[in-house]
C-alpha cells in the first residue's frame, strides 16, 4: 500500500490533446479561447440581468442563474489549462490542477443533471398548475431544489474521485486526453479497473437517464396541457419558455449519455474524447445564446437594463 500511495505523488500529467495533429493546435487554440469569452460574457450577462431586473426575479430564471454559474465554472476549470498546453511545447498539468479538475469536471456536471430536471419540474407546475404556481414554487423550496443539486453533484465528485485517484498507476502518467477525466485516468491504472468501469456505468445511469426520465415525463403532462390552451398566442408563449430548456436538455444528456454510457471505442482514440469538448466547452457557450435568443422576457430585460445604465451615465 505503501508503494501504491508512493507512485499516486507525481509532479505532472502529461495531456496528449492533439500532440498527434500539431497542425489543429493553432485553430482550436483561436477556437477555444472565443468559446471561452463568449461563454464568460455569455452567462455572466445572464447572472447580471437575472438579479438587477426586479421582472426576471423569478424561480425560472433563480434556476437559470444557477446553470449560469455551472457553466461558468465548468469552462474555467478546463479550457485555461487546454490553453495554456496548445500553446506549450510540454503539455503538462500539474498533480494538483488535475484533481481538481477531475473533481470539479464530474461535481459541475453532476450538479447539472440534477438542476435539469429541477428546472422541468419549475416548468411543469407553471403550466400545469398555473393557479397554485407562486404557492408551490416559493422561494423557500428553489433554495432548498438548489442546494439538493449541488450538495448530490459535489457528493458524488468526492466518491467518484477519490475511488479513481486511489488506484495504482505503477509511473504511467502519460493521460490520452485533453483534461483530466475519469475514463481517461482509469486507463492509467496498472490493475484491473473493471469495478470502477462498472461504478462509473451505474453513478451515469443514475445521473443521466433518470433524470433525463423524469424530465422527459414532465414534458409529456406539459405537452398535454398546452394543447388544451385555446388561444394561439397562449400556446406559443408556453412553447417558447419550454423550448429553450429542451434543446439545453438536447445539447446535455445527448453529448453525456453518449461519453458514459456507449462501449469505449476499440481504436486508440476514443471519439469520447471529441464529444468531451462539446461536452464541457460548446455546450457552456450555447446555453446562454440559447436561453437569450429565444427568450423574449430575457431580451427585453438586456434593453431596460442597457436603457437604464444610459440614463444613469447622462
Amino acid at each position: 500500500m505503501m508503494s501504491w500511495a508512493n507512485e499516486s505523488i507525481i509532479e505532472d500529467f502529461v495531456l496528449l490533446g492533439f500532440s498527434d495533429q500539431p497542425w489543429l493546435e493553432f485553430p482550436l487554440f483561436v477556437v477555444f479561447l472565443t468559446s471561452y469569452i463568449v461563454t464568460i460574457f455569455g452567462n455572466f450577462n445572464i447572472i447580471l440581468v437575472s438579479r438587477l431586473d426586479p421582472k426576471l426575479h423569478t424561480p425560472m430564471y433563480f434556476f437559470l442563474t444557477n446553470l449560469s454559474v455551472i457553466d461558468l465554472c465548468y469552462i474555467t476549470c478546463t479550457v485555461p489549462q487546454m490553453l495554456v498546453n496548445l500553446r506549450s511545447i510540454r503539455k503538462v498539468i500539474s498533480y494538483g490542477g488535475c484533481v481538481v479538475q477531475l473533481f470539479m469536471f464530474l461535481a459541475l456536471g453532476a450538479t447539472e443533471c440534477v438542476l435539469l430536471p429541477v428546472m422541468s419540474f419549475d416548468r411543469f407546475v407553471a403550466i400545469c398548475r398555473p393557479l397554485h404556481y407562486s404557492v408551490i414554487m416559493h422561494q423557500r423550496l428553489c433554495l432548498q431544489l438548489a442546494a439538493v443539486a449541488w450538495i448530490i453533484g459535489f457528493g458524488n465528485s468526492v466518491w467518484l474521485s477519490i475511488l479513481t485517484l486511489q488506484l495504482p498507476r505503477c509511473g504511467h502518467y502519460v493521460i490520452d486526453h485533453f483534461l483530466c477525466e475519469v475514463p481517461a485516468m482509469l486507463k492509467l491504472s496498472c490493475v484491473d479497473t473493471t469495478a470502477n468501469e462498472v461504478e462509473l456505468f451505474f453513478v451515469s445511469v443514475i445521473f443521466h437517464l433518470v433524470p433525463l426520465t423524469l424530465i422527459l415525463i414532465s414534458y409529456a403532462f406539459i405537452a398535454q396541457a398546452i394543447l388544451k390552451i385555446q388561444s394561439a398566442e397562449g400556446r406559443q408563449k408556453a412553447f417558447g419558455t419550454c423550448g429553450s430548456h429542451l434543446i439545453v436538455v438536447s445539447l446535455f444528456y445527448g453529448t453525456a449519455i453518449s461519453m458514459y454510457l456507449l462501449p469505449p471505442s476499440p481504436h486508440s482514440k476514443d471519439p469520447r474524447n471529441m464529444v468531451s469538448l462539446f461536452y464541457g466547452i460548446i455546450a457552456p457557450m450555447l446555453n446562454p445564446l440559447i436561453y437569450t435568443l429565444r427568450n423574449k422576457e430575457v431580451k427585453e430585460a438586456f434593453k431596460r437594463l442597457i436603457k437604464r445604465f444610459y440614463l444613469t451615465k447622462n
